[in-house]
C-alpha cells in the first residue's frame, strides 16, 4: 500500500499501533507468574504499523488500542514509553476485577520487538522487571518476511479462557521459557527455533488453560487447524485465546495468508 493510501486508512482507524504477542503470553498475569519456580518468565511482543484495521476479539490488544485512541486522540504522544504504559494501564483497568495484562500496553507503545520479563516479586507481577527491545531494521524485515498471518475466527460471545486452570508450576516455567527462546530465535533470525518456541507456547497454553483451544462456545476446530499448520511449517500459534489469527513461521508462502509491517519508529503514525 502506498503512503497516500496509508494516510487515508490512518485517518479513519487512527495512528496508534497494534500489538502482536508471540511466545510466552499469559506470563504477564500475576496468577501465573506467582507460581513460576524460577522467575522471571518472558514473553515477546511486536509493535505493528496500523496499515489496516485488524479484527476485534482476536488478541491484537484492540480494546487497549481503543482506550489509547481516546486518550491520545489517535496518536502516541511523546514521552517515556514506560510512563505512557502505566498511564494507559491505569486508564484501561480502572475499576475492573480482571485487569488486562501490561503486555498489551507495552506492545502498543514500545517500537520494534520487545522481550518482557515478569517476576511476581517485582510489583506483584503487574509490570515487567525488565523490558528489552530491538528496532534493528534487519530483524524487523526478517519477521515481515517469515511470519504469515492466517485469519481463523473471532472469539465468540460467551467465551472465557479461564474456566479451567491447571496451574502446574513446571508448565508455567516452560511457558515463560518459551518467551525467552522466542526472543533469542528472533535476534538470531532462526525460523526453526522461532517456530519451536511458538509450538511450545501453544502446548503450554493447552495444558495450563485448556479452554484456550477447547470451549463449549467455540464452533471452530482450533486445535485441528493449529496442528495442520504446525505440520507444514516451522511452527504456528494463535494470536490470542479462542482463535483470532494464526501466526505461521514459514520460509515458504502460506495460502490465504498475509504478512505484517513492524513499527520500528517512535512516531505514532
Amino acid at each position: 500500500m502506498g503512503a497516500q493510501a496509508n494516510r487515508a486508512v490512518s485517518s479513519v482507524i487512527g495512528g496508534i499501533p497494534y500489538r502482536m504477542a508471540f511466545a510466552g503470553g499469559w506470563i504477564d498475569q500475576p496468577f501465573l507468574s506467582r507460581l513460576d519456580p524460577e522467575p522471571p518468565g518472558s514473553m515477546v511482543v511486536v509493535a505493528l504499523e496500523p496499515t489496516f484495521r485488524w479484527m476485534d476479539r482476536c488478541g491484537l490488544a484492540t480494546s487497549t488500542r481503543a482506550v489509547a485512541t481516546r486518550m491520545w486522540n489517535g496518536r502516541l504522544p511523546p514521552g517515556d514509553p514506560a510512563v505512557l504504559v502505566r498511564e494507559l494501564y491505569a486508564r484501561e483497568n480502572a475499576g475492573t476485577s480482571e485487569p488486562s495484562g501490561s503486555q498489551d500496553m507495552i506492545g502498543l507503545i514500545y517500537p520494534g520487538v520487545s522481550r518482557l520479563d515478569y517476576d511476581f516479586s517485582h510489583e506483584g507481577g503487574v509490570f515487567p522487571r525488565r523490558v528489552e527491545s530491538t528496532t534493528d531494521p534487519e530483524v524487523a524485515r526478517w519477521l515481515e518476511r517469515i511470519i504469515r498471518v492466517v485469519p481463523v475466527a473471532q472469539r465468540p460471545d460467551g467465551y472465557n479462557p479461564l474456566g479451567e486452570k491447571n496451574l502446574d508450576p513446571a508448565w508455567i516455567h516452560r511457558l515463560g521459557r518459551s518467551g525467552r527462546d522466542c526472543w533469542e530465535a528472533i535476534l538470531r533470525r532462526d525460523v526453526t527455533a522461532l517456530g519451536a518456541s511458538m509450538n511450545e507456547c501453544m502446548l503450554c497454553w493447552e495444558t495450563v488453560l485448556p479452554h484456550v483451544l477447547r470451549h463449549p462456545a467455540l464452533t471452530v476446530d482450533l486445535a485441528g487447524i493449529l496442528r495442520a499448520y504446525q505440520q507444514r511449517s516451522a511452527g504456528a500459534m494463535y494470536s490470542g485465546c479462542g482463535g483470532g489469527y494464526l501466526y505461521v513461521a514459514s520460509e515458504q508462502p502460506i495460502e490465504g495468508s498475509f504478512t505484517i509491517q513492524v513499527r520500528t519508529g517512535r512516531g505514532g503514525g
